[in-house]
């Protein structure tokens, strides 16, 4: 997430409800996590450390761009040996547009995945 934080906005006549790029962001990333397939998150240490300072990083790795009523997302993993990557990367898509449009009410536009390494499974 960049250096302003963004929100998505769902006014009506009784108020607004106010959701920050944070909360999105972890949620992509739980839905991403929950994939099959999915070893975890990857992050570079350079410039999204300093952003991350201060704040617990539960969505490290998830980028989220809020354009209007359009919502797209940057997931960065690291995949598990054994799955097929595009599968992989197909299945993280439909999780988190899933999980954001239903949890979010907000439409995404496009779910960008990043498979940034592979590495054995975890053992469960």
């Amino acid at each position: 997430m960049g250096e302003h934080k963004g929100y998505i906005r769902n006014s009506d006549e009784k108020g607004s409800v106010n959701i920050s790029e944070e909360v999105v962001a972890i949620i992509a990333a739980n839905a991403a996590l929950e994939v099959e397939g999915v070893h975890g998150l990857h992050y570079s240490h350079g410039k999204e450390f300093t952003h991350m300072i201060g704040k617990r990083g539960f969505a490290r790795g998830v980028k989220i761009v809020v354009e209007g009523d359009d919502i797209t997302i940057d997931v960065h993993i690291v995949a598990e040996m054994g799955h097929s990557i595009s599968e992989v990367g197909a299945s993280i898509q439909k999780s988190v547009i899933s999980a954001i449009e239903d949890t979010v009410g907000a439409k995404v536009s496009a779910v960008n995945v990043h498979i940034c390494g592979v590495a054995l499974k975890k053992n469960r």
